[in-house]
């Protein structure tokens, strides 16, 4: 598969995942996911995907600031419905992450490692997604906030041109690349703003 560079240089996640040592599928329980797992799972990169992956990361870097995120220990509770908007979108990114699911995820042995009845929608919140750790309770809100990342002005024409088939092969490719280079300056320009992903401890 080959992808924009900048794919590679957006920070990984990585998670102490107990149900992957326990079945001997990663060595220690350490499993690591990058952008190109979020891609790769959507068929996409784009602004909302690239969002989803620095919330969740965020999130668990406030979680769990001096240690691995356990995954498998969050729950998800999102503001809007399933149904909104991008919010179903969102959440696929977030189950991919944390393992968090609504009630189609593993369902545990003997007891332990359940993924179910961790993601959930319409919850009363503050921002766009909660997520609480298991085991202490702590939880933090998380919302992005795309308005500092303008796309480029001839975008819309451009894409005008390629839903309608009227683009040429070379406006094509700068439609594609003028929009990956949207989403680039959101994963390394602004991943560290606190104006565009913005996390409130709850």
């Amino acid at each position: 598969m080959r992808y924009p560079e900048f794919f590679d240089q957006v920070p990984s996640i990585t998670f102490y995942d107990p149900l992957a040592e326990f079945l001997g599928a990663a060595e220690g329980g350490r499993m690591e996911y990058r952008y190109a797992d979020a891609v790769k799972l959507a068929g996409h990169s784009c602004p909302t995907i690239a969002s989803a992956y620095l919330m969740t990361g965020k999130a668990l870097q406030a979680l769990y600031p001096d240690t691995l995120p356990e995954r498998g220990a969050v729950r998800a509770r999102f503001r809007q419905a399933a149904t909104a908007g991008v919010t179903g979108v969102i959440a696929n990114v977030v189950t991919l992450l944390t393992g968090a699911t609504a009630d189609t995820g593993f369902k545990g042995i003997a007891g332990r490692f359940e993924r179910r009845n961790l993601l959930s929608f319409g919850a009363d919140i503050g921002g766009e997604i909660r997520f609480t750790r298991l085991d202490s309770g702590a939880a933090v809100d998380v919302s992005a906030d795309l308005s500092k990342i303008p796309a480029a002005a001839e975008m819309r024409s451009l894409m005008g041109l390629c839903l309608s088939g009227e683009a040429t092969a070379q406006q094509a490719q700068e439609f594609g690349r003028l929009w990956q280079e949207r989403v680039r300056s959101l994963l390394l320009d602004f991943r560290d703003d606190p104006q565009v992903i913005v996390v409130r401890p709850v």
